[in-house]
């Protein structure tokens, strides 16, 4: 939905769609890879929440507590995203911030510190250490007849545009990704 709507005549972009599965080996290979092979300069990943009640903008991620395993049966030996690494990493974009601006008629968006230790949580952990900040986690609630698609749509494109605006709009062509969305530089730059 995201896609088909854009950001916006402002923000130059090309959108994409990466899609993850729920499996922490495959999470960090592709962060891993979204990170060395395209250097952008935001990551917003986006994962549902099917408890959630709103959209819910989360501050930092955590390196340990992951004891839940994935749709394969695995977890990260000892719980941990990365051995040696800090206990939590915030993102360069300030979500209370962002959560305060953005108004989206028929949707509640709110702010959280707790993604949850498992997958979204470690994805967005990986995100975080390797582009040094610059990502950030957006939970969505299950589509349902109070919250279809075109309004999510209409309602993260609002709150990208406002994290955007938080970290300062991109002066070059970018390119974004949703489900693991990112905002990259375009080649030739």
């Amino acid at each position: 939905e995201l896609s088909k709507l854009g950001l916006g005549n402002e923000t130059v972009v090309q959108l994409r769609t990466l899609e993850l599965p729920v499996d922490y080996r495959e999470a960090k290979r592709r962060v891993t890879g979204i990170w060395e092979d395209h250097q952008p300069q935001l990551v917003v990943h986006v994962g549902m929440d099917t408890a959630a009640k709103a959209i819910i903008l989360e501050q930092s991620g955590k390196n340990q507590g992951y004891r839940d395993a994935d749709i394969r049966g695995f977890w990260p030996e000892g719980g941990v995203c990365l051995p040696g690494s800090p206990d939590v990493l915030e993102s360069g974009v300030c979500m209370k911030a962002v959560c305060k601006r953005v108004a989206v008629e028929g949707v509640d968006v709110i702010f959280s510190r707790d993604a949850g230790r498992y997958v979204c949580d470690y994805t967005y952990y990986l995100s975080l250490h390797h582009g040094k900040g610059c990502a950030a986690l957006i939970h969505v609630p299950p589509l349902s007849r109070g919250l279809p698609a075109s309004l999510l749509g209409r309602a993260l494109r609002v709150i990208i545009q406002e994290m955007l605006e938080d970290v300062g709009k991109p002066k070059r062509k970018a390119q974004f990704e949703e489900n693991s969305t990112m905002v990259l530089p375009a080649k030739g730059n």
